[in-house]
This record gives structure tokens, sequence and C-alpha cells, in this order.
């Protein structure tokens, strides 16, 4: 028994030991170009998910519209697209962020989904606000709005709809052409 007790104190001791040395000498994967840790995306996804369910918002205080799909194209376009690409256009070293920043505009392997039109709104804006630590996401609550995260929310949970002509041309990566307005007719000089 007292070899038992022994042989606990030893690990509980040892093992932390241990990890803190290899920790120390930086064997560690922490270049984004090192293979993952084992059972890495399990260890951080549960914890992730489980927060993001509890704390997401159950429905958008906004509807979808085309000037909010208009603003969130913009605010996609400044704040985004250079990770997240643009509809046929990836962005260019999202490939070489670990984890890879995923690509809003790709359809997924099902052929229907876009990017994150298959998440619920309150879980894309929970992730648009808080960020995901040691991602490269940041959170934008307080660098936009709530209303400008929700419209950018919207945006991307309608992708795989029919988007207005203006917004198509923003997730394109093209500024939209403004139609010209007709200019009035001169008044005619009224004779006196």
């Amino acid at each position: 028994m007292v070899r038992i007790l022994i042989g606990v104190v030893v690990g509980l001791v040892l093992a932390p030991l241990a990890v803190m040395g290899w920790l120390r000498m930086g064997h560690p994967p922490v270049a984004v170009a090192d293979a993952a840790l084992p059972f890495e995306q399990q260890i951080v996804r549960v914890p992730m998910r489980a927060r993001i369910d509890k704390e997401k918002p159950a429905a958008a205080p906004i509807q979808p519209s085309e000037d909010n799909y208009q603003a969130g194209a913009e605010i996609y376009k400044n704040e985004c697209a250079a990770c997240h690409g643009y509809h046929g256009k990836p962005s260019d070293f999202a490939t070489h962020m670990f984890p890879r920043a995923p690509q809003l505009w790709q359809t997924h392997r099902d052929g229907k989904t876009v990017g994150v039109s298959d998440d619920a709104p309150g879980e894309t804006y929970w992730k648009v606000a808080n960020g995901i630590r040691l991602t490269g996401m940041p959170a934008y609550k307080d660098i936009l709005t709530e209303t400008q995260m929700w419209q950018v929310t919207l945006l991307l949970a309608n992708a795989d709809k029919p988007l207005p002509p203006a917004v198509v041309e923003l997730v394109n990566g093209r500024t939209p052409v403004a139609v010209p307005v007709a200019a009035a007719a001169p008044a005619k000089a009224v004779k006196k």
C-alpha cells in the first residue's frame, strides 16, 4: 500500500514537471506550419461549441433587407474578405493560417451550402462579436456596432440565396457601378 501511495505522489509530481520541461524546451507545435497536436481540434471544438450554444442570440434584432445586405457587404469587403475571400476568389493567405480561415463564399461539398449559411445566425453573430482564440479571428464587438455585426451576419446567413446585384458586386470583390441619375431638364425661361 505504501508503494502505491509513493507511486501516486511521484506520478503527481513528475508528470507535471515532465510536461513543463517539454513546454520550456520549445517542443510543442506553435508555428502555423507545424502539425496539430493529437486531438487538438476535439479539445478546442467541444468547449467552443458549448459556449456558443449557451451564449448565442436566439434571433436577429434586424430583418434581412436589401439595405442590410448592402451594409453587410460593405463591412464584409472592408473587414472580412482579406481572410475569408470573395465569391470565386479565395483569400491568398488563408491557406497559410492555422487553422485555415474558412472561405465564406465557397460552396460546400453538398453543392448547396455556401460558407456558414447552414449555421444559425446567432452562432455566426457570436463568432463575429467574440472572435475565436488562436485562429486569427478577431472580436469585433469593440470595432463594429451591434447593428453592423448583425448586418454582416445576415449577409452570410443568406449567402446561398439570391442577393441584390449591388451586393453581388461587393461580394465578388468589385465596387458596384453607380447608376447615373438623369439630369433634370433645364427650366424654360418664362416670357413676360
